[in-house]
């Protein structure tokens, strides 16, 4: 089975495809990333659904590439018949969602074949298929899926094969089209216009941003292709990953579905967005946020469906065997419904961030804040379950209350600078000074120089890095530079950083989790803020070595293994990736009244 790390993104701003080395696509959700998957062998075998085109002799890709700042994906294979390439890639969205592949010739004569199984609904349903001239049809209840090629196509062994043999200089196109079983088909994409086309999209929003320059430039391009490719269009929101279920350690439990939009993540990328110029998307996020949030105060949730939908029911799936045995199979998430208390001050931070970023005072945006805050003032003194989604007993988290800190500067700031917006700031700067003193008096451990995982404990966290850089302490501080070393001493394991030690008393699992690739780069940033440059920049460049070979990052990185873990791509581990880099390469600590936007990560 190909490991997390040999598969690379296909996307079309609504849902995305996971193409392995062998050339297999392996998952696929249509109609868009949360939607029940037609592609499944990432979580089983091809049997639960996959499209592999490649040499009939198979094996591993001798290499591939995204074509220069784009998504398009080239494959290529050197046989001793000769050399192939396919090449992959989502049109941004029309009228229906299109798949297309082009193989291609580019030496000798290479046979070729494409084995398509489709699966709807996570591998369980098998679809009628009727072979046509020039095309495969495929449905079953709601789902209809068309693959248009000039090459035959035949039954076999329950999947549509297509052999053919390819020569120098020829092109032969796949293209697979998903729409409503009860609509007419589609028009028929024309696969050499759509890559013309894909191609210009993906250059022309690349070029849109900010320049990037210096050593970091390729690194942090594919990493903003990358955070723009697992936004959902049509709505604004941004899924944490494009996958369910890929485990944080393998054979365990540790299997969530990352397919919706946290608030913390949204913020978190939206701040690299914003670092790169990306102003359109900020503005597309603030809308969907207003939105979802909408309505009690109290009720904010922790993430919300693509669309804005609160009901996120938690549903295993045990048809799935799961990635390499890792059980169960997960759908929807159940940590919708806790209580973080740290989201308040990153909603209210990242409200605050498109509005410094030059975006203008927004009516409802404003109302919405004063109606968080006002709820805020009432309950941050409450235990909650952190941002680490903590599924045992709620504690009174350091972070959550240095966010909540977060929260009532930001909104004291708010109107001290702008004229245009009015709220009680005497009253928040009050607020603001009580839970800065409740953190030190009981967030802090003074004999040890550092600050804890909640009050109380003796535990540490990767979370605490963070204090400097949302201005709770200037970096200077020596209770600040106490816990980076503390951290470091506690929580590294070959320099990278570990969440929190994680027992089975936290969550009722053994340990045994990879390392969060996020908390690595909150180091660099923390080493960054104390004048630690060289070590910031060998960290950062050490992490960098971690991505596969096409630039992405899963949420998890297994030392001994030398392996990614957990759901891919990982908007959690490419926002700090564009972060970090664009402060590296400015050469600068940022200042500590200049307004960050604090990585927190979520899950189970």
């Amino acid at each position: 089975m190909p490991r997390i790390e040999d598969y690379a993104l296909l996307g079309d701003l609504q849902t995305g495809a996971l193409v392995a080395t062998n050339g297999s696509i392996d998952w696929l959700c249509l109609p868009r990333f949360d939607s029940p998957a037609c592609f499944a062998a990432l979580l089983d075998t091809p049997d639960a659904g996959h499209w592999q085109i490649a040499p009939q002799s198979g094996g591993t890709c001798t290499r591939r590439r995204y074509l220069p700042d784009t998504l398009v994906l080239e494959t290529e294979w050197d046989t001793e018949d000769g050399t192939v390439r396919v090449i992959d890639f989502m049109p941004p969205r029309g009228h229906a969602p299109d798949l297309v592949r082009i193989v291609e010739g580019v030496s000798g004569a290479v046979p070729v074949r494409s084995m398509l199984r489709l699966r709807f609904d996570y591998g369980q349903v098998v679809p009628w298929v009727r072979h046509k001239p020039g095309q495969m049809v495929a449905v079953a209840g709601p789902d209809a899926v068309r693959l248009r090629t000039p090459v035959p196509t035949h039954g076999q062994d329950w999947a549509t094969v297509s052999d053919l043999t390819v020569r120098a200089g020829d092109r032969v196109p796949f293209v697979l089209t998903w729409h409503p079983s009860h609509e007419r088909a589609p028009a028929a994409v024309e696969a050499d216009e759509a890559l013309r086309q894909t191609i210009d999209f993906w250059e022309r929003w690349t070029h849109g941003g900010t320049p990037v320059v210096g050593p970091y430039r390729d690194a942090i391009t594919r990493s903003l292709l990358t955070l723009k490719a697992l936004t959902y269009e049509p709505t604004g929101g941004i899924v944490a990953a494009a996958t369910t279920s890929l485990p944080e350690q393998i054979g365990g439990p540790r299997n969530w579905d990352y397919r919706y939009s946290w608030l913390r993540d949204s913020t978190y990328t939206l701040q690299a967005l914003i670092s790169a110029g990306y102003l359109t998307e900020a503005a597309a996020w603030r809308e969907w946020l207003l939105r979802a949030i909408a309505g009690d105060p109290a009720k904010l949730q922790i993430m919300y469906a693509l669309d804005g939908t609160r009901r996120l029911p938690e549903a295993e799936l045990p048809w799935l065997a799961g990635y390499e045995d890792s059980r169960p199979v997960r759908i929807g998430n159940a940590a919708s419904g806790q209580l973080q208390l740290d989201v308040w001050g990153e909603t209210l931070d990242g409200l605050a961030l498109a509005r410094d970023a030059g975006l203008g005072s927004h009516d409802d945006a404003w109302d919405v804040q004063t109606a968080l805050m006002d709820h805020l003032e009432g309950a941050w003194d409450q235990p909650d379950n952190g941002l680490w989604e903590m599924r045992g007993p709620r504690r009174h988290f350091t972070h959550s209350k240095v966010m909540a800190w977060v929260a009532a500067d930001r909104m004291e700031r708010a109107v001290r600078r702008h004229p245009d917006l009015h709220g009680p700031v005497d009253r928040w700067q009050a607020l603001r000074t009580t839970i800065h003193a409740d953190v030190l008096a009981h967030g802090y451990d003074p004999d040890r120089n550092t600050f804890t995982q909640s009050y109380g404990s003796p535990a540490l966290d990767a979370s605490l890095l963070m204090i400097p850089r949302v201005g709770f302490l200037p970096a200077s501080d020596p209770r600040v530079q106490g816990t980076i070393d503390a951290v470091q001493r506690e929580l590294t394991e070959g320099g990278l950083v570990r969440r929190y030690q994680t027992t089975e008393s936290d969550d009722g699992v053994p340990g045994g989790e990879g390392l969060f690739l996020a908390c690595s780069f909150w180091l660099v940033d923390a080493l960054h803020l104390v004048g630690r440059q060289r070590e910031a920049t060998t960290l950062f460049e050490h992490l960098l070595t971690l991505r596969n070979d096409v630039g992405l990052l899963s949420e998890e990185w297994d030392p001994g293994a030398g392996r990614q873990l957990g759901n891919t791509p990982q908007a959690f581990s490419h926002f700090p990736l564009v972060t970090s880099g664009l402060q590296l390469h400015a050469g600068r600590p940022h200042r500590s009244d200049e307004r960050i936007v604090h990585p927190g990560h979520p899950r189970g």
